[in-house]
């Protein structure tokens, strides 16, 4: 449980949901491969989750998404929620089963390269060069 002050009260999960957004860059969108922020009201947690793929739900009229991720626990768990695109780009808080839930993926920014390593950038994109070393 997160509680706040000396007289350990609750906190809310918008709360929550605030207070992250102040040390954390998230993205205003959601692709496979990111890296997303997992809270969850009950039991109170907050967990790292790899997105895996997104299925569109044919069988509602609505834009549903079937969001498969791998929560970055131990073990690693799998799960696929239907979700809205709203619910699972961060704009909303939503309920499944009447506890919140929010979604929002990380941006973890490009990635960090040692001096002079820039101007390698095209090279890399092609591969690692191998060596034979006797």
């Amino acid at each position: 449980m997160i509680f706040s002050g000396r007289q350990k009260r609750r906190v809310g999960l918008e709360q929550i949901v605030e207070e992250l957004k102040k040390i954390i860059q998230f993205k205003d969108d959601t692709e496979i491969g990111d890296i997303v922020l997992v809270l969850t009201e009950n039991p109170q947690a907050v967990v790292y989750a790899l997105v895996r793929n997104f299925e569109r739900d044919t069988t509602r009229r609505d834009e549903w998404w079937h969001v498969s991720m791998q929560l970055l626990t131990l073990p690693v768990q799998s799960v696929t929620w239907t979700l809205r695109k709203e619910q699972f780009t961060g704009c909303e808080i939503f309920t499944m089963g009447g506890d919140k839930r929010f979604i929002k993926a990380v941006d973890l920014g490009s990635p960090p390269y040692l001096p002079g390593e820039k101007d390698k950038k095209k090279d890399r994109q092609k591969g690692p060069a191998l060596k034979v070393v006797k």
